[in-house]
């Protein structure tokens, strides 16, 4: 038999959890969902590839510093579902990362296609993880 005090916090704590329950406030898309949208605007600035040829190095260093946490959240919010196109995106990001670490201040042709190659790399990657991750996300 429940007293009338238990009875009132049993009362006052159902609509706690059912609000939990249904995912706070009902949104149904994961966490991770709010991280690719950030990710997707840092890699659309870095274009496709020609970031290095129409704005220079430091602004593709600066992009670079915008896309690689970006990376990192939504690698670490999204590992545990899509392990291999998170995989992807981290290896992306630190190929690109390495390579424009070793450019020197006026690089050479192979340079800059290197960086052009390596931007596309991460634009693929973040392609197939928003592919993958479109029924949970859209």
């Amino acid at each position: 038999m429940q007293t009338p005090t238990r009875r009132a916090a049993l009362m006052a704590i159902a609509p706690l959890a059912i609000a939990a329950a249904a995912g706070c406030g009902g949104s149904s898309k994961p966490a991770y969902c709010s991280d690719r949208s950030q990710l997707e605007q840092s890699v659309r600035a870095l274009g496709n590839g020609e970031v290095l040829r129409q704005g220079g190095l430091q602004d593709l260093k600066t992009k670079l510093q915008t896309v690689e946490p970006d990376a990192n959240n939504l690698v670490g919010s999204a590992k545990e579902d899509f392990p291999s196109e998170t995989g992807a995106i981290e290896t992306s990001v630190s190929t690109l990362k390495t390579t424009v670490q070793q450019l020197p201040s006026s690089p050479t042709p192979q340079q800059v296609a290197a960086v052009a190659a390596d931007t596309r790399g991460v634009v693929t990657s973040f392609q197939g993880f928003r592919e993958a991750s479109d029924s949970k996300c859209s």
